[in-house]
């Protein structure tokens, strides 16, 4: 029953034998009914003890930070996966709650004998499927449906960088960069509570912060998602390598936001984008970002607890930040004027207009955005706390193992290496106004975002 899985992608948090009782997927990290590995690994089972299958998502009304940006965004996508699954015949509940103590209580509710759910890194995710198993009898399955390749079998350390984690990627990509199969219409009628709760009608009802508003220029959902791949396939990869550090240009995939809520599969943006008929160089300028990159990001969360915290650092890049940390800063500015753009730089205030205005900044500015972030905070750690504070109230893709990652990398040197050692910065990699007047247009991104 398993032969269209590969069993590595299969963790068992809590085992057990399995009944002839209903399987529940916890639909979390992956917010989507196609190619997705734990939902098709949970129907298997389902199919095969020929019992129900039930999908259920739990919104946490305060997780980490987020604002109704992100909550519409994700509502508005799981509407499009409840009549998605209507469909197949899969009833789709949606908690409201603490998952610690609403899974639990669907579980007993429904009489289930087999949890799924899929992989994430993050901590406040790993404590909750921690806390889950120690109240439920059941067994507790793990798929790891992010990854190509799965986290736990990639590596069983954290990395030191792209150099070292892209070789064990590559040797073990064609086992696992595969096509999927489909979710068929379930044959197994459930019969269990009141399912008319439609998540669109959650997004007044929810009590969260509403400052930071919903964004109109990119639509939520699986279907616009690949939309999205497939525009990008055939209007801007082929020139992806020469246009994608410029932020002037229209080169990004703008698939993150999607790939962040799991209304996409990264197998699938890879198994379309390998097939695509465009320039060497793009191609694999692309899947660098999207495999290696991406991976990697997870890596670093899984392996590192502190991936938050400057004790997440590499120890070269904290001593040489502690040692310059007295050091004169020419600009400090605080929360409240990075947020409102309200720096000495315009490059910089166009980056952050950008990121509240959209929900999303160019990549190539992100780093910069970060790193001068670090030159104008009074400390490391402010610049830290500073910098993940707004990545994760306004970006759409907050609260992301990439942009933990990235937010690292730019701060502290994770997955870098030391450069000429200078102040404030120490030996952390360096960029500047002038070296961007090098690389794109700088006043035409600056018109651009402030016009």
């Amino acid at each position: 029953m398993f032969s269209k899985i590969n069993k590595n992608r299969i963790f068992v948090i809590k085992s057990g034998a399995l009944q002839p009782r209903p399987v529940v997927y916890w639909m979390s990290r992956e917010q989507r009914v196609s190619d997705n590995w734990a939902l098709i690994y949970a129907q298997n089972i389902a199919l095969t003890l020929k019992v129900p299958l039930f999908v259920v998502f739990c919104l946490v009304s305060d997780f980490l930070g987020a604002t109704i940006r992100h909550y519409g965004f994700i509502l508005r996508g799981l509407q499009q996966v409840k009549e998605k699954l209507k469909l197949k015949n899969i009833p789709f509940f949606l908690l409201n709650g603490d998952p610690s103590i609403k899974i639990p209580e669907f579980l007993s509710e429904v009489k289930a004998g087999l949890l799924v759910t899929d992989f994430d890194p993050l901590k406040i995710k790993r404590t909750w499927k921690n806390e889950i198993s120690k109240k439920i009898k059941i067994p507790f399955h793990e798929v790891d449906a992010h990854n190509i390749v799965p986290v736990r079998f990639v590596s069983n350390k954290q990395e030191y960088g792209a150099y070292t984690i892209r070789p064990k990627i590559m040797r073990l990509l064609g086992d696992f960069l595969t096509e999927f199969p489909q979710i068929v219409r379930h044959p197994e009628t459930a019969k269990a509570g009141n399912n008319s709760v439609e998540p669109v009608e959650m997004i007044s009802l929810l009590k969260v912060d509403r400052s930071v508003p919903e964004i109109s220029w990119l639509k939520p959902g699986e279907d616009e998602a690949q939309k999205i791949l497939n525009d990008f396939v055939k209007n801007r990869l082929n020139d992806y390598a020469f246009k994608r550090n410029n932020p002037v240009l229209n080169g990004q995939s703008n698939l993150s936001p999607y790939l962040h809520f799991g209304q996409i599969s990264a197998q699938r943006v890879g198994l379309t984008v390998m097939s695509a008929d465009i320039r060497e160089d793009s191609k694999m300028a692309f899947l660098e970002e999207l495999i290696v990159r991406k991976e990697l990001s997870d890596n670093f969360c899984y392996y590192n607890e502190d991936y938050d915290k400057i004790l997440g650092f590499p120890e070269w890049a904290r001593k040489i930040l502690e040692k310059h940390k007295k050091d004169k800063r020419d600009y400090i500015y605080s929360l409240e004027a990075f947020e409102y753009a309200k720096t000495h730089d315009p490059l910089w205030n166009a980056a952050q207009i950008e990121m509240v205005k959209n929900g999303k900044m160019h990549g190539y500015m992100r780093m910069y955005w970060a790193k001068k972030i670090l030159e104008w905070s009074p400390t490391p750690e402010d610049a830290f706390a500073i910098a993940i504070y707004l990545n994760d109230r306004y970006e759409l893709d907050g609260r992301d193992p990439n942009g933990y990652t990235g937010i690292a990398w730019s701060i502290g040197g994770v997955h870098d290496r030391a450069w000429a050692e200078r102040k404030v910065f120490g030996k952390i990699r360096y960029m500047s106004f002038k070296g961007c007047q090098s690389k794109f247009d700088v006043q035409g991104y600056i018109n651009k975002m402030t016009e």
